[in-house]
């Protein structure tokens, strides 16, 4: 069990009070919350390495460089990849996913080739393919999802067939919480001679992830969801896919010669990172890994699925609350979204935030989900390790102001 008094320590920014009350922040799946261990690490760098990196050769920049690189290493270890050449930094998953359509899309994807999505994706892995297939004349196909929130795996395996070149899958839904078998899904791509990339933004904050284990060719993720900054998201492939691909952007530190026609690139994975990176927040980035390692990701993920079943419990005794996605809590991460029946999910978080409590409200950037849903948009909340079940608490008092200011005078009965 953690010790959630105890992590709530290293979190400054959750000592202050929200409109009267004590911020209870549950706005997770949106950005995390950063511990002065990745705030002082970001400090660090610039009161005492602050120096571009890769090319500078006294002191400050050999620093630097070893920083950012060692950030490399961790994310590396953390994800289980063969290498840190297989570690690829971004701004984040979005341009992450974007590299792949670009680099490896616009060489293996031809007219006539087909591209499997899922009506649970985020924008960020539906529009780059969308772009990909519009360049190329490809065309997409979406598996639906069950009654109960799940992925339909059976349309997805008549989906993917002998056109099929490329599989794009979340790992965990930013809207639903359900938790994707992967390693099954790479079973069916690779089988149709097709490749997945898994969406692991939801993922890897929360859940123990290895690469190996899932089967995956590409996982995309970003650091400002797994307690590090924004501004710096990851791109892992394996090592001779990345080494087949062109490079996504040109420009200093990617190339190995450049002549007047034509250029050559730098080793893995440094041609695809032009120009000068986001270093500071790289190796913030890194301590940010080092916190979540010394938590354990077991450990984590125990305390978000104890945490999501209280919360999924106490949330179907308030009236009037429809909750989406799997009722099982070990089928799920620690994302709920529901809908009130009193009152649309803007009305909800801006009460909910009179209350000190912040959810998100909205579609979620899942357009297509929220059609397959039959609601314009959903209240959302989310969970990180210094979530506990007080946090939960509040926010049922808040979903309760709710109906009083709604739903006065109406019966109301709860949602199952």
């Amino acid at each position: 069990m953690l010790d959630v008094r105890r992590i709530r320590q290293d979190f400054p920014i959750l000592r202050q009070q929200v409109n009267g009350r004590p911020l209870v922040y549950l706005d997770n799946a949106a950005t995390t919350q950063k511990p002065r261990q990745v705030i002082e690490a970001l400090v660090r760098y610039y009161e005492t390495s602050n120096a571009n990196i890769h090319r500078g050769i006294h002191t400050l920049a050999t620093r630097a460089t070893e920083q950012y690189e060692d950030a490399r290493r961790k994310v590396a270890r953390f994800i289980g990849a063969r290498g840190p050449e297989e570690v690829v930094f971004t701004r984040n998953a979005t341009e992450a996913i974007n590299l792949v359509a670009r680099a490896w899309g616009d060489e293996h994807i031809g007219e006539g080739d087909e591209i499997v999505l899922t009506l649970m994706e985020h924008h960020s892995n539906i529009v780059p393919w969308q772009l990909l297939a519009r360049r190329k004349g490809a065309t997409l196909r979406y598996a639906g999802i069950t009654d109960d929130g799940k992925l339909d795996l059976d349309e997805l395996r008549r989906l993917i067939g002998p056109q099929t070149k490329l599989v794009a899958v979340t790992h965990m839904s930013n809207v639903l919480g359900t938790i994707n078998p992967v390693a099954d899904i790479a079973e069916m791509a690779h089988r149709a001679g097709a490749l997945l990339l898994v969406d692991g933004a939801q993922s890897v904050p929360h859940l123990p992830v290895d690469v190996q284990a899932l089967g995956a060719d590409f996982l995309a993720f970003s650091a400002h969801k797994m307690l590090g900054p924004t501004g710096v998201g990851v791109l892992w492939a394996r090592a001779e896919l990345l080494e087949a691909m062109p490079p996504f952007l040109g420009g200093g530190d990617m190339i190995a010669v450049v002549r007047p026609e034509s250029s050559t690139w730098a080793e893995l994975p440094h041609k695809f990172e032009a120009g000068t990176p986001n270093i500071a927040d790289v190796i913030a980035f890194g301590a940010a890994v080092d916190y979540l390692e010394g938590i354990g990701m077991a450990n984590a993920r125990r305390h978000e699925e104890e945490l999501t079943e209280f919360a999924l419990e106490r949330l179907r005794r308030v009236a009037g609350v429809r909750i989406f996605g799997p009722s099982s809590a070990s089928e799920r991460g620690g994302v709920v979204s529901f809908a009130m029946e009193a009152a649309h999910p803007h009305d909800v978080a801006t009460i909910a935030d009179g209350y000190g409590v912040a959810i998100r409200a909205g579609h979620h950037c899942a357009q297509l989900l929220m059609r397959a849903l039959g609601v314009p948009a959903t209240s959302r909340a989310s969970f990180s390790i210094y979530n506990d079940v007080d946090d939960i608490e509040a926010l049922v008092e808040a979903l309760e102001g709710v109906n009083r200011v709604f739903g006065e005078g109406r019966e109301r009965t709860a949602v199952r």
